[in-house]
């Protein structure tokens, strides 16, 4: 998986320009949906129909937690339970609220339907296809549901929507100290061209993991690996392939993964993708904020080609600055089939991700494979979508904390580099 802390697909242009009642105000929203009473004893009947369901959410059983998993919160002192409205809620949506639980580092306040801004307006059936992946390794709350999910894939949005309704329940997820608002960022699948063959301007080795990796923690720095003999020959045989730009070499070590078009040794050209197989666990740092804090300017989106342009104008510093960044990636071969080739790579739930609707997540706050409802306004874009916690990255730390997966190529790359916003979440929980 990727380790960068910045950097999604085109279904992200299609989500809809979005609202935010919550900034002012987190409370139950009103309902959109128009009531039209033919008579007078159509609203007699309605306010009583009202009063009888209002007496029944008083008389509801606790809620009762889920049994105890790996993957399971825990349930919070009932004194810190959120106040219950029915006004603004969905059809079957109106009984009491469960009580707030903890997840390791967040907390998770539960909260009516229509609290989730854009719920009503999502294109569900573009993010089924993720859940649809991860059902392919469910945790143990949502594999009791896999069969349910399989049989709707092929049903009505309306249906869809109804049956997360009536199966599951959103929480706002929160810091332990109850902060709603996170970050936001990005990450994508960059497709580099390669070389089988060192030489013809292709010199920047990718390497497998060395055989010698796990006998020294943390293994050598990459500027060790560039200039230590014993790192040299830890190394030699273990090449994957050659790319001629450093810094495209450093985003691919960013990002985690990518495809390459490759020149093989016969000169047939073949796609095949670079998966994350491990680093050397040393200390990531950005080359763009190293760059910055020597006085040189922000680097601007997208940073591989603002980089480059600084690079131009100072070859002689262009190997320290990558220097500057102790953390090395090392990469497994994968054939790519083209049902491979319309998802992403594997993340850490061990699913191919989907463009647009998988994020990486802090797994201590989300575990993998949970739906999430992902609100964000900012410069890059607009979202209130449906998404899935498949990934995770070594800068995605925190309860409200997601990186969200653009897609593969430049377009992605582009749209990525322009992620850093504020960022709500909430997980849909089985009932």
């Amino acid at each position: 998986m990727n380790t960068s802390s910045s950097n999604a697909p085109r279904a992200s242009s299609k989500s809809r320009a979005m609202t935010f009642p919550w900034i002012a105000n987190t409370a139950t929203s009103v309902s959109r949906e128009p009531v039209r009473f033919r008579s007078i004893i159509a609203i007699a009947i309605a306010i009583a129909a009202a009063i009888t369901m209002l007496l029944a959410s008083c008389a509801s059983p606790p809620y009762r937690t889920p049994p105890p998993s790996s993957s399971s919160p825990s349930p919070m002192p009932p004194a810190a339970a959120p106040a219950t409205s029915a006004a603004g809620a969905r059809p079957g949506d109106t009984g009491a609220l469960p009580e707030p639980m903890l997840q390791g580092k967040s907390r998770w306040v539960a909260v009516r339907w229509a609290d989730l801004p854009g719920f009503d307006e999502d294109a569900l059936f573009e993010a089924w296809n993720a859940w649809l992946k991860s059902c392919e390794r469910p945790g143990p709350a949502f594999a009791p549901l896999c069969g349910e999910v399989r049989r709707l894939s092929i049903a009505r949005a309306e249906d869809q929507r109804a049956w997360m309704v009536a199966r599951l329940q959103p929480y706002r997820v929160e810091t332990l100290q109850g902060g709603a608002e996170g970050l936001l960022t990005s990450y994508y699948e960059p497709v580099l061209k390669a070389s089988r063959q060192p030489g013809s301007g292709y010199e920047v080795p990718l390497y497998r993991v060395p055989a010698s990796l796990g006998n020294r923690k943390p293994w050598f720095s990459r500027q060790e690996i560039d200039t230590l003999p014993e790192a040299h020959f830890a190394l030699k045989g273990r090449e994957i392939a050659w790319l001629a730009d450093p810094i495209e070499a450093m985003s691919l070590h960013i990002q985690g993964s990518g495809r390459l078009n490759i020149t093989e040794a016969d000169g047939s050209q073949r796609v095949v993708r670079v998966a994350y197989a491990g680093s050397n666990e040393q200390p990531f740092r950005s080359v763009t904020q190293g760059l910055q804090e020597q006085g040189e300017g922000r680097m601007t989106a997208p940073w591989i080609e603002s980089t480059k342009a600084w690079a131009a104008r100072n070859p002689q510093r262009v190997q320290q600055m990558l220097w500057s960044n102790p953390r090395y990636t090392f990469f497994q071969e994968q054939p790519l089939s083209d049902l491979d080739a319309a998802f992403g790579p594997k993340g850490a739930q061990g699913v191919a991700l989907t463009p647009g609707r998988s994020i990486a997540v802090d797994p201590g706050s989300i575990p993998y494979g949970t739906p999430v409802w992902l609100a964000s306004r900012g410069a890059a874009a607009n979202l209130q979508k449906l998404v899935f916690a498949q990934d995770t990255g070594s800068a995605i730390v925190g309860a409200v904390r997601a990186d969200y997966f653009a897609g593969t190529g430049a377009e992605a790359g582009e749209l990525a580099a322009r992620f850093n916003q504020p960022l709500r979440l909430w997980v849909l929980w089985p009932k």
